[in-house]
């Protein structure tokens, strides 16, 4: 049975005020509409989709987010996005090119080189972890997640990670978000980007739960620091005659 998500998380996108810098405003509707769809209230993610068009979010992006939401939050919530998105709004494209199966070959090698820019340093880890539970799982993570859905034109990967980070900050999977969080950076997100998407994300969220990711993120900046501060140390060492 899926894990039911604790009442408070579904959010009034009221309370959820559009981002200042260092989130532009379209992204910072977009963050918003990935927490929404996780959450799975179909007002919510209504009244937020009205939002992202005020703002003039572009439909590409939301598109994208639509289609990588069914990785993160599963078929279900997906399509109920998809038709409020459709409701009124652009129609679906005539066609896919990049969805045809012809070109399945592609998927691998792009899906290899984004799940190695998103884990980094723990690409390698990552593909024996997965392989360990299954080989199918990591062949499909490849192929279908990050190659034909992740690595699609349309959207970059620092605004995939972002949303990625709300939906696992809402569906409240700490490995998964743990990883996200260093995706982000990885890809190009600032910290103060990752902060203003998890203040967007937990919002109204219980105290103890919004804490607890708190803690993940915190972990994450400071073992980031603390890299960087050795890394110019050695730099620094390195350049002493």
């Amino acid at each position: 049975m899926p894990r039911r998500l604790d009442p408070p998380s579904a959010v009034d996108p009221a309370t959820l005020t559009p981002g200042s810098p260092p989130l532009d405003e379209a992204t910072s509707a977009l963050v918003r509409l990935a927490t929404v769809i996780a959450q799975g209230d179909e007002k919510l993610v209504r009244r937020v989709i009205t939002e992202c068009r005020a703002v003039e979010v572009p439909a590409g992006w939301v598109d994208e987010l639509l289609l990588q939401s069914v990785l993160m939050v599963g078929y279900p919530r997906a399509l109920i996005a998809a038709s409020a998105w459709r409701d009124g709004g652009p129609p679906a494209p005539k066609s896919d090119p990049d969805a045809a199966y012809r070109r399945a070959e592609e998927w691998t090698p792009r899906g290899e080189e984004t799940c190695r820019v998103v884990y980094g340093a723990n690409y390698d880890r990552l593909r024996e972890n997965v392989r360990n539970l299954h080989p199918a799982l990591d062949a499909w993570m490849v192929t279908e997640g990050y190659g034909r859905t992740l690595s699609r034109p349309g959207l970059d990967l620092r605004r995939r990670e972002l949303c990625t980070v709300a939906q696992t900050a809402v569906l409240d999977t700490p490995h998964q978000l743990h990883s996200h969080l260093r995706g982000a950076l990885n890809a190009g997100a600032s910290p103060a980007e990752i902060e203003e998407t998890l203040a967007l994300a937990t919002a109204g969220m219980p105290a103890r739960r919004r804490g607890r990711i708190q803690g993940l993120w915190d972990g994450v900046r400071t073992r980031r620091d603390d890299r960087a501060a050795t890394d110019e140390t050695s730099n620094g060492s390195a350049d002493v005659r």
